[in-house]
């Protein structure tokens, strides 16, 4: 259950896509719902961080929730694929980016197959599952395989399996500390102040408050 600084509360179940844009900054919380708390879950999903155009850094916060209705999808030689972002192999996600990029969510059957073509200067493949091959040499789950530019590689399978394929156009370095991220090392810096002296929105109905880490180190990347 999302929370924000923005207002917007919302569930987010399987096959469905929470998008929050930082930009300037934004205050969020997620919750086990209420109503399935005194019930035995698992929660399995996958968290990604896009960095934003330098042009784009401070744009103004927002949040958008794409039901899994709103997503192209589409079969390819016994695979399923998902496009939760971004443009790939003719289709287009109604998610909205501030770079070309694509974000794919691939589901095997036993046997299946699926190019990934160079359409981006940097893509990678990160496998959910066991059961994978790239061109013919198993990947080991929870792996991340960056591709080499202009490559185009065929991924199988010989069992249901999943992955995922990232990519897109390069924005720039970036540094990050903690939950911020900027082109700048003087803006983390900023935050760091902001964050401490209460100068974020709250997340309405939220107490509690996390105080800033001690570490002072940046990592660019």
């Amino acid at each position: 259950l999302h929370h924000d600084s923005l207002g917007f509360v919302q569930e987010i179940r399987p096959g469905e896509v929470n998008w929050m844009t930082a930009g300037s900054g934004i205050v969020h919380s997620e919750r086990t719902p209420e109503n399935i708390r005194t019930q035995e879950t698992t929660l399995h999903a996958i968290q990604t961080w896009i960095a934003l155009p330098e042009e784009h850094e401070e744009v103004p916060p927002s949040f958008h929730h794409y039901p899994a209705s709103s997503l192209p999808q589409w079969k390819s030689n016994g695979a399923s694929v998902t496009l939760i972002a971004g443009k790939a192999c003719g289709y287009e996600s109604p998610v909205k980016i501030f770079s070309p990029m694509l974000y794919l969510d691939v589901k095997f059957d036993p046997s299946a197959s699926f190019t990934v073509n160079s359409e981006y200067s940097e893509q990678a493949i990160y496998a959910v599952t066991p059961g994978i091959a790239i061109d013919g040499e198993p990947i080991e789950q929870h792996s991340l395989i960056i591709l080499k530019p202009g490559d185009s590689v065929e991924i199988t399978s010989n069992a249901e399996a999943r992955c995922v394929v990232i990519g897109g156009e390069p924005v720039g370095k970036r540094y990050k500390w903690w939950n911020f991220v900027s082109s700048r090392p003087e803006r983390i810096e900023q935050a760091k102040i902001d964050w401490k002296e209460g100068r974020f929105d709250t997340v309405p109905t939220e107490t509690e408050f996390i105080p800033l880490p001690d570490d002072s180190f940046v990592e660019g990347f």
